[in-house]
């Protein structure tokens, strides 16, 4: 075993965990908002329960890809490059979520919230479908060459594990998303989202359920075998503590099991890092896509230092804002363009 690609291999797959379980539920908060939220007010609220972190958790993408760029350079070559369309999609629908939660409240019409409203729900959804679908790739193959280079046409990657990864991340992304919302508001949409979650949990987990079974069946070994069982009892104790009421021991569930689940589909293909469907030979492993053991020594050093810091500053911030939001706390919605411009949006046309 190669140690300190084993280690690296490790802490992407760790930082791919933080990403999903951070960034999973305020992507579903921001699917819900057109689903889930009844009027302007639930959704005000439904934005206030993730307004203070959401860019924040979206650190754990960048320091992911940049983890991959630097660890593993051939992996991050191979993927970034075959998937060069899903992962557009993706930074596109990240931009346009990104501004409209800033650009939603400017104006108090319904027409101009309505328009912001498909931009944070349509740009999460996207959002969410283009990381499980490259998460998914990663870990089931793309049609690499000898080279590391995608044969096929841009559309070579679309496959049905895609679509399935695609699902995955959505669904798991929806029911973290109604856990913390019934753990992080009161009132009426915290009681709907602990109904909504106990409802929906068996069904929403069924994609990243069958992802992870996929790969076991292909790569699996006993002790990942053992992480997916562990799993399977940790989504239904998180189930089971939602129907009781105890919605921070739900959530917590929720996040062992993503964390099982992480476990057993990294583990399962160890040492590959991306799979070729032409021939194993191609395979890209921790070995042949490793930087060299200088460069990984010294991202070590930098991550001893810099990983702590980021999760000590996130963790202080979940503290300060860490009070449930209900709909009584949200003031009465306003315009920041004077009333003649604010009519321009009321109009048709």
């Amino acid at each position: 075993m190669e140690l300190l690609p084993t280690i690296w291999f490790i802490a992407i797959a760790v930082l791919w965990t933080g990403y999903l379980f951070l960034e999973g539920f305020d992507l579903g908060v921001g699917m819900l908002m057109k689903t889930f939220a009844r009027n302007n007010t639930e959704r005000r609220v439904l934005l206030n329960t993730i307004g203070p972190v959401w860019d924040g958790n979206e650190v754990w993408l960048l320091t992911a890809g940049g983890a991959t760029f630097a660890a593993f350079p051939l992996w991050y070559a191979s993927l970034f490059s075959a998937l060069y369309l899903p992962l557009l999609v993706v930074l596109v629908a990240l931009i346009f979520r990104a501004v409209a939660f800033e650009y939603r409240g400017k104006v108090d019409t319904d027409r101009w919230r309505a328009r912001w409203d498909w931009a944070i729900a349509l740009g999460s959804f996207f959002a969410a479908f283009g990381i499980g679908a490259a998460l998914a790739l990663t870990t089931t193959g793309l049609p690499l060459n000898a080279n590391g280079d995608r044969e096929g046409g841009p559309l070579a990657w679309f496959s049905g594990y895609a679509v399935l990864g695609g699902l995955a991340v959505v669904g798991f992304s929806l029911v973290h998303a109604l856990a913390f919302l019934a753990l992080k508001t009161d009132g009426d949409i915290r009681h709907r989202a602990r109904q909504w979650f106990v409802r929906l949990l068996p069904v929403l987990l069924l994609p990243i359920a069958a992802w992870a079974l996929s790969i076991q069946f292909m790569e699996g070994k006993p002790w990942t075998w053992a992480a997916v069982v562990l799993a399977v009892a940790a989504a239904a104790a998180a189930w089971a503590q939602a129907r009781t009421g105890a919605e921070g021991k739900a959530f917590l569930a929720l996040g062992a099991f993503l964390v099982l689940g992480t476990v057993s589909i990294f583990g399962a293909v160890y040492p590959v890092v991306l799979p070729s469907t032409l021939d194993g030979a191609f395979d890209l492993t921790i070995s042949n896509a490793s930087s060299s053991d200088y460069t990984l020594g010294l991202m070590s050093i930098v991550a001893a230092f810099g990983l702590p810091l980021v999760i000590a500053y996130q963790a202080w911030t979940y503290w300060v804002f860490r009070r449930r939001v209900s709909a009584d706390s949200i003031p009465e919605a306003h315009s920041f363009l004077p009333a003649v411009a604010a009519k321009a949006f009321t109009t048709k046309g």
